[in-house]
């Protein structure tokens, strides 16, 4: 019992710490296999209100995890790569009132707390929200979308680390896997 209930725990808390939720969207009914090369549409890029840093660094890891699915980039593409970025504050109120009975073990294994044992927090986050859309190349047309959001982080070795995640959990669902 006790061992089910620490699995339990464990597996708990490595899904609430997964620091990217991804989601996808897409043209249904387009064969994702006739698409072998990329290059990037200059408009969506120049138009993305971030740093010419993070730019690289979007640019530089999708380059990265497009050569891992076996895309190349190329000056005649099938596909044509867009970014769109945006951020947003995310806020969490954690609200524990109530009375709090548990125990455990080492110092104070037995606490107690009655309705003046309120603990009550707010956790605010700026959030990065990171768009890549796949457009078909010959008809300029939005074939794939895939959106991240993760907590901003603020040294460059971590912007670094932080996009390189990003965008390899939002391309970990390209090509989409679709019902026949």
């Amino acid at each position: 019992m006790k061992k089910t209930i620490i699995l339990l725990l464990v597996v708990a808390a490595m899904v609430g710490c997964k620091s990217v939720r991804v989601s996808q969207d897409y043209a249904l009914g387009t064969d994702f296999n006739q698409y072998k090369t990329y290059a990037y549409l200059k408009k969506g890029i120049d138009e993305a209100k971030i740093s010419e840093l993070d730019k690289k660094r979007i640019i530089r890891a999708i380059d990265d995890e497009m050569n891992v699915k076996g895309f190349t980039k190329s000056e005649t593409p099938d596909m044509l790569v867009s970014i769109f970025t945006d951020s947003k504050e995310r806020v969490d109120v954690y609200n524990n009132i109530g009375w709090n009975i548990g125990y455990g073990y080492g110092w104070g294994g037995f606490g107690f707390g009655g309705p003046f044992g309120n603990r009550n927090s707010i956790n605010r986050t700026t959030e990065g929200v990171l768009y890549i859309d796949l457009l078909d190349a010959t008809k300029k047309e939005l074939i794939w979308q895939g959106v991240g959001e993760a907590a901003l982080k603020s040294t460059p070795e971590e912007k670094v680390e932080r996009t390189q995640e990003m965008v390899r959990e939002i391309l970990a669902q390209f090509p989409p896997k679709q019902k026949k």
